[in-house]
């Protein structure tokens, strides 16, 4: 056995507050890896619904989600709809309520507030309540504290807290943080990391790496 099939909707003995995301989003715009779950007592299954806000085809943004990545209930990512046009001199959106507003607006004055896709590493635990704001990249195994409202880019293995959210520590030192993004043991055959959790699990960097290769 080596763990539960990654296109099951609800791997947790089928219990309907824990969904693999990626079986149950539908945007275009949207990419998941396997096996990053999102939990939510209330309808976990309507993750695209209730987590991901003001995203717009027309905008092109994406969200992308790496493996491995854990998401407690309320976790909020805005994406660049959300933003309003700042080179006027007012930011009402009067465009959208059309009915002669829409008349000689550029909606190519959009793009000057894109902030590009938002990007999440793989092996990232984002806490419960948790904001991710438009265009942020958080690094592989990052860890983001509950209601943390996060609107900058995240180190690989950085542990972050507060609204603005703020570096805490890094989870390893420098050194072992390479050496963990040289392994990369998330892009290992499931069979190869089934049979190595105890190492996955454990705090030896160095035994992960001698087997890495092999």
């Amino acid at each position: 056995m080596h763990g539960p099939q990654p296109n099951t909707v609800f791997p947790f003995n089928g219990e309907h507050h824990i969904v693999f995301i990626k079986n149950v989003v539908s945007g275009p715009n949207i990419e998941v890896g396997d096996y990053s779950y999102y939990s939510d007592m209330d309808g976990a299954e309507d993750f695209q619904k209730k987590c991901v806000s003001y995203h717009f085809d027309f905008i092109g943004d994406r969200l992308v989600i790496g493996k491995f990545c854990a998401l407690a209930t309320g976790v909020e990512f805005i994406m660049n709809g959300a933003s309003h046009v700042m080179s006027g001199l007012s930011t009402y959106p009067f465009n959208i309520f059309q009915n002669g507003w829409e008349a000689e607006f550029d909606p190519t004055t959009y793009q000057d507030g894109n902030r590009g896709d938002t990007v999440i590493g793989n092996d990232v635990w984002i806490g419960n309540g948790a904001t991710i704001m438009p265009g942020v990249k958080v690094g592989h195994g990052a860890i983001i504290g509950a209601k943390a409202v996060v609107a900058k880019d995240v180190a690989d293995y950085a542990i972050v807290a507060g609204n603005p959210a703020r570096e805490v520590r890094r989870r390893f030192s420098e050194k072992a943080i390479e050496a963990l993004l040289e392994i990369a043991w998330w892009d290992w055959p499931v069979e190869k990391i089934t049979a190595n959790l105890p190492l996955i699990r454990g705090g030896d960097v160095d035994a992960l790496r001698a087997i890495s290769s092999t």
